[in-house]
């Protein structure tokens, strides 16, 4: 490929331009390079050598907002449509599979997008680039499958119908708007989902999937030469089409009286909600918004945090502001317990806003809010996977700079500024929650529309980048030779690997594990609660002081229990690991343990239990684990039902928080591991001597699960009035991860339920059927040779009218199984897939860090898991299908619960 100079006038500036061929760089901003076609097709690269994966994310500028009378909907059925293949990938969940890829497609206001994240080769980098340029204009489209694809998006449309919170936020933002597409829920409506001609959708997929409606970014570790020759040569051959893309041009009124919705289904949780018409993300004051919202909702800072939750008036409270491109909105959820005051709630929700007015943001609360957004953006920057797929939101709302400006934004508002924006849009004849008040002087928040937007961002530089870290080798033995393990004086085994990652990240998990189950019987939810307590104050600091604290580190520290195994993590950076180390070591030896805040947690941790006792989904799961039960009523293994969950939860007071955490917090047996831009020598000094004397006072010992038959059981749950079923089977194995069959029975489950909407139970129920959103199964191997209690599960979220066709495909699929086996194309293509998924497990820090905590606990080296993948290569298929016959039974044999309400 040539590479030639040229000069580019743009804005009375002379900007240096690289062009490659038909690619002409127009823009770089802190590592982000914007290319742009002859054919109006804009590319976004942003290598990242510390990633050994790439990402290949392609945005589409149509969304719910574009969409016209009988399409509402449209653009997520299209979105579903374009997985169905074109004819250079005529099996597109297939490929995906065999590629080993993390893949999916999401709709929002403004924008369509797909994307998958793959092991880094040419030929996968080749191969998606590939699949992206032919579905852009080729996708099938085809009638036959939009008759069975309608039904799943319907299916997911009734998943959704479940969720009453979500209900709700549709009724009201429907409500506060007169006219903008932003009042319609971008799922669409139910009869424009069944009703849509084939032609329709073809006609709305060649108005909008084209170059230059499209926006593709690559990042992760590449060769950018090569990726810009190999774009190049896939998409510049697709013409810009002659007619123009017309944008929609409607405007939203100002609304001029509050509104109320009121919503009657089938629940127990009751919510109150409140929303505001606010600009759009590029609009100047939208920063200010984002840090309201934060001053109003944060936990434990927020107004109505404080007015709600700690005066426990409400269970929980969460909040959004999507980032639009036109003027949007502020939408506030509040969660009000069935035995708490809905009306009160309500009334202290609107006085706490309308006090905005006469009590404004404070200095503390503006810096409090700056920092907790600017530590998340930070941290978002920081990971180049994630932010390929986070970009979407901002090049929906008009340009990828935007991200960059909206964290400047934040960082530069005042406090005059933000005070000034509250006052102007959250007044209460722009609020969606009350009712029509006629008044002589009516007060409207007039909000201006989208424009100059190219004008905001053309001269936009941004800051330094963060660097790209270096090119981490995954193989087993490359990983093996880096990894520095053994153990500390004070008995702490450790496994520590230092890599330069962009930046400089680094990620800490620290593990115990002390009690056995003598010493743990009895205990209900205390452990769970004990560590829950620990992110909420020390005997030094508040919880509101650790959350300022974590905000100016730029850090994450989360913590869980399970028994007495209690596992901390943490996120953070070269320059401030050490800080939060410390202040991790703090929250854990020295917690305060607070009465009012184990109240708190108890009413969340109640009114999540209250708002679930009508969900398909989470019934079907809790009886399963009751009906397959083995141990007795108290034992830590036992498991509770609903009830005995809400008595443990309720009898559970701060002495028993405070008694658990004397007598089991301490090293035990205890695990460190650390991944990123570290000192080895500085983190093991540190832990040896703060953790010197952190001793338990009851001795570790496993609990141990053997393996038991699984009950053959199918059994109906009935939860009326809801629009969603739930089908869940589980069938016992013995077996675990040290047997010789275990990559077989692996590869028979990856085959059966596993992949990308390309497996037999997928296929059956989803493609070819067409009555399951979400269909599959999968293997849960047992780590333990000792105990080998592994299970495979299968699911299927449906219509309750189809419960008979879900049945009967389970029975079908799983006798077939069974009696044909597998073919050859299938092994070879999961083998791929799971090989490269294996690759994109170990370059991502987080699940490496968890598989080298297991091969230490296990006392195992990154050969286990060498070998393991020389079996899964060395597969045939009558290996498998042995193993299929050895392990696999008919579907009368699996305990199965089914959920919904099936009386229809």
């Amino acid at each position: 490929m040539k590479t030639k100079i040229l000069s580019l006038i743009w804005i009375g500036l002379i900007i240096s331009s690289i062009s490659y061929g038909q690619l002409k760089k127009v823009a770089s901003v802190e590592g982000i390079t914007e290319y742009r076609m002859d054919n109006g097709l804009k590319v976004l690269l942003f290598p990242d050598n510390s990633s050994q994966t790439i990402t290949v994310n392609i945005t589409y500028l149509v969304g719910s907002r574009h969409e016209g009378y009988g399409e509402k909907g449209m653009a997520h059925l299209l979105e579903h449509m374009v997985f169905k293949g074109t004819p250079n990938h005529p099996d597109i969940p297939k490929e995906l599979s065999s590629h080993g890829a993390r893949p999916n497609g999401t709709t929002w206001f403004d924008r369509t997008n797909y994307f998958e994240t793959f092991n880094e080769t040419d030929e996968n980098l080749d191969w998606a680039l590939d699949l992206e340029a032919d579905r852009m204009v080729n996708s099938y489209i085809a009638k036959k499958d939009l008759d069975s694809e309608f039904s799943v998006v319907r299916n997911e449309f009734e998943s959704g119908e479940n969720d009453p919170s979500r209900v709700l936020m549709q009724k009201v933002i429907n409500a506060a708007y007169l006219w903008h597409n932003y009042g319609n829920s971008t799922i669409g409506n139910r009869s424009d989902i069944e009703r849509v001609p084939i032609e329709n959708l073809k006609a709305f997929y060649k108005k909008f999937y084209r170059p230059d409606n499209a926006i593709l970014m690559v990042t992760g570790k590449f060769d950018e030469s090569k990726t810009l020759a190999l774009i190049e040569k896939k998409f510049g051959k697709i013409e810009k089409p002659s007619t123009p893309i017309r944008d929609s041009y409607t405007e939203e009124p100002a609304q001029d009286g509050e509104k109320t919705v009121h919503l009657n289904r089938v629940g127990d949780l009751q919510i109150v909600a409140a929303m505001y018409h606010t600009p759009a993300g590029s609009h100047e004051d939208y920063a200010a918004i984002s840090i309201i919202e934060n001053a109003l909702a944060d936990e434990p800072s927020g107004r109505l945090y404080k007015a709600l939750i700690e005066t426990n008036k409400a269970s929980s409270i969460w909040s959004f502001s999507p980032f639009t491109k036109e003027p949007g909105f502020l939408y506030i959820n509040v969660d009000v317990p069935s035995d708490k005051n809905a009306d009160e709630a309500e009334k202290i929700l609107k006085e706490t806003l309308d006090a905005l007015k006469t009590t404004p943001i404070t200095q503390d609360e503006l810096d409090r809010a700056k920092a907790n957004l600017l530590k998340q953006t930070d941290q978002i920057f920081r990971n180049s996977s994630y932010l390929g797929t986070y970009m979407s939101e901002f090049i929906g709302a008009g340009d990828w700079r935007l991200a960059f400006i909206q964290r400047d934004r934040i960082e530069n508002t005042n406090l005059e500024k933000v005070n000034e924006v509250a006052k102007k849009y959250l007044i209460k004849t722009n609020r969606t929650v009350g009712r029509f008040n006629p008044t002589k002087n009516p007060e409207r928040a007039e909000i201006e529309h989208t424009q100059n937007l190219d004008a905001l961002v053309a001269e936009y530089k941004g800051k330094e980048d963060m660097g790209t870290g270096e090119a981490f080798d995954v193989s087993y033995d490359a990983i093996q030779s880096r990894l520095d393990d053994g153990k500390l004086s004070n008995g702490i085994e450790y496994g520590l690997i230092k890599k330069s990652n962009r930046g400089k990240t680094v990620r800490v998990s620290f593990s115990t594990r002390n009690g056995n189950a003598e010493s743990l019987t009895d205990k209900g939810v205390v452990p769970s609660f004990t560590a829950s307590m620990l992110n909420k104050g020390t005997l030094t600091k508040t919880r509101q002081q650790i959350e300022d604290e974590l905000s100016k580190l730029k850090s994450s520290i989360s913590f869980r229990a399970s028994n007495g195994n209690v596992y901390a993590n943490v996120v953070s950076t070269e320059e401030n690991l050490m800080a939060t180390l410390a202040l991790m070591t703090e929250m854990l030896q020295t917690p305060s343990f607070e009465a009012a805040e184990l109240e708190k947690l108890k009413t969340e941790s109640l009114a999540y239990l209250e708002s679930n006792k009508t969900e398909p989904q989470f019934l079907a799961s809790k009886r399963l684990s009751e009906i397959n039960n083995t141990f007795p009523k108290g034992h830590p293994l036992y498991s509770m039902s609903v009830e005995e969950e809400e008595a443990a939860i309720k009898a559970t007071n701060i002495e028993d928080i405070k008694k658990f955490h004397k007598d089991f917090y301490g090293l035990g047996k205890s695990i460190l591991v650390s991944i990123g831009d570290m000192q080895p020598m500085q983190l093991k000094t540190y832990m040896e001597k703060e953790f010197a004397n952190y001793k338990s006072k009851k001795d570790y010992e496993r609990l141990k699960d053997p393996f038991h038959d699984s009950r053959d059981v199918n059994e109906d749950i009935l939860t009326p009035d809801k629009k969603n079923a739930m089908t869940l089977g589980n069938m016992n194995i013995k077996i675990s991860q040290d047997d010789e069959d275990y990559a077989a029975l692996n590869m028979a489950a990856t085959i059966l339920g596993g992949g990308f909407l390309n497996s037999r139970i997928a296929d059956r129920l989803r493609q070819k059927d067409g009555v399951s959103y979400g269909a599959g199964a999968g293997f849960q191997a047992d780590f333990n040779a000792d105990d080998q209690n592994s299970a495979m599960y299968i699911y299927a979220i449906y219509a309750p009218e189809n419960y008979n066709k879900v049945q009967q495909g389970f029975m079908e699929e799983l006798d077939r199984f069974i009696k044909d086996g597998i073919t050859e194309e299938e092994l070879k293509n999961a083998v791929n897939g799971w090989i490269q998924e294996q690759n994109v497990s170990r370059a991502k820090d987080a699940e490496l860090a968890g598989l080298i905590n297991n091969n230490i606990y296990y006392d195992r080296t990154m050969d286990f898991q060498k070998s393991l993948e020389e079996k899964v290569k060395n597969l045939t298929v009558n290996d498998v299908n042995k193993a299929i016959l050895k392990y696999i039974k008919p579907y009368k044999n699996w305990t199965v619960i089914n959920a919904g309400d099936f009386k229809k």
